[in-house]
């Protein structure tokens, strides 16, 4: 079954170890996956599509850990 959370950039920031201007740097320079839903103008993801964005992602340096939603 796949998670129907959504995470935004902060919750993917948290994911990845990083600062949310930097995942909304990625997406603006197209690294990032485009988003599964657009709520308000604000885009979210799915947790399976940051995962999988993740395990492909070069360099990313054991930074992954798991969240507990």
């Amino acid at each position: 079954m796949t998670d129907s959370t959504l995470w935004s950039y902060k919750d993917i920031a948290a994911h990845i170890r990083v600062l949310p201007d930097t995942v909304r740097s990625y997406r603006k320079h197209g690294f990032l996956p485009d988003p599964d839903q657009v709520r308000d103008g604000r885009p979210y993801w799915y947790p399976d599509t940051v995962r999988h964005w993740v395990a492909r992602r070069p360099g990313n340096r054991n930074r992954v850990r798991t969240l507990t939603t």
